[in-house]
């Protein structure tokens, strides 16, 4: 089994019938995010953000979170990401990532702490994030002309499927990928958490130079979140596809902010809730 994976045993019922076999469970574990970046009179370190995750692509995770949160925009704000602490005694995992940010990197502490309370406590969101992002500096995307067709919307979920190994083995993990205008998937990962695997596709397009990414879309195997749709647009991509239903809030965000928002991706049926000059005929 890879690190993403499990081998349990497991009791499995058929009507009369029981079996005892052994069956993959997808692994489930915490990460602590750590900041490094300057102050006036040095160098400070902060833990950031703890989430559960499946292990793999930790540091393009704690990198895309960084980018989801409007803390950094490029590579080149990144000067280390590494792991430390001692491996977890049970699992044998690292689950204590530092970021060591650029000198001229200014991290504002106090909009972070009012960010992460509005983004995790339920019922508070709504006007209070749509602010955040407007102080983050982010833009509509109006004059982004990347267009998707509606062939090649249709074809995604089958191709997100077909690159999805840990899920065939466990059932149990979400997926994200950015594709472009021709169908062709750039880079996918999966996660038990479906915000993980978006930040982990977001994380590796920075560390390979490749944001803001407009001419990318970005499919993913669950709903459309606020959240999700937030992060597509501080990764700069113009068309969020989920394969489930939007919230009203990612349709709102959508709208304000000009980006393509496509729902209930099922073959050649799917619904567009915002930006439908960015689907063509062809």
């Amino acid at each position: 089994m890879s690190q993403s994976s499990l081998a349990v045993d497991v009791s499995k019922v058929n009507g009369s019938r029981l079996d005892q076999l052994a069956d993959s469970v997808a692994i489930e574990e915490p990460l602590e995010i750590r900041l490094g970046y300057s102050v006036p009179d040095g160098r400070a370190t902060r833990s950031l953000s703890i989430t559960m995750r499946t292990p793999g692509a930790d540091f393009e995770l704690a990198a895309g979170f960084l980018v989801s949160e409007s803390i950094i925009r490029n590579s080149k704000d990144i000067v280390s990401i590494e792991y430390c602490g001692k491996p977890a005694p049970d699992s044998g995992l690292r689950n204590v990532v530092r970021v060591e940010l650029a000198n001229d990197v200014t991290v504002d502490t106090a909009r972070l702490q009012r960010h992460f309370y509005t983004t995790s406590s339920c019922g508070v969101c709504g006007k209070a994030s749509l602010e955040a992002l407007e102080i983050a500096g982010m833009s509509p995307m109006t004059a982004n002309a990347t267009t998707f067709s509606r062939h090649v919307l249709s074809v995604m979920p089958e191709r997100l499927r077909e690159q999805q190994d840990v899920f065939e083995q466990t059932g149990g993990l979400h997926a994200a990928a950015a594709f472009t205008s021709d169908g062709e998937i750039v880079c996918l990962r999966e996660d038990v958490g479906r915000h993980n695997a978006v930040d982990k596709v977001i994380g590796r397009l920075l560390l390979d130079d490749q944001l803001p990414a407009g001419k990318l879309g970005l499919i993913v195997s669950g709903r459309a979140s606020f959240e999700l749709m937030q992060k597509t647009l501080c990764a700069g991509m113009p068309l969020l596809a989920a394969i489930s239903a939007p919230s009203s809030l990612a349709v709102k965000l959508a709208k304000d902010f000009d980006m393509s928002l496509v729902g209930f991706l099922r073959g050649p049926r799917f619904n567009v809730y915002a930006g439908d000059q960015r689907v063509s005929d062809v």
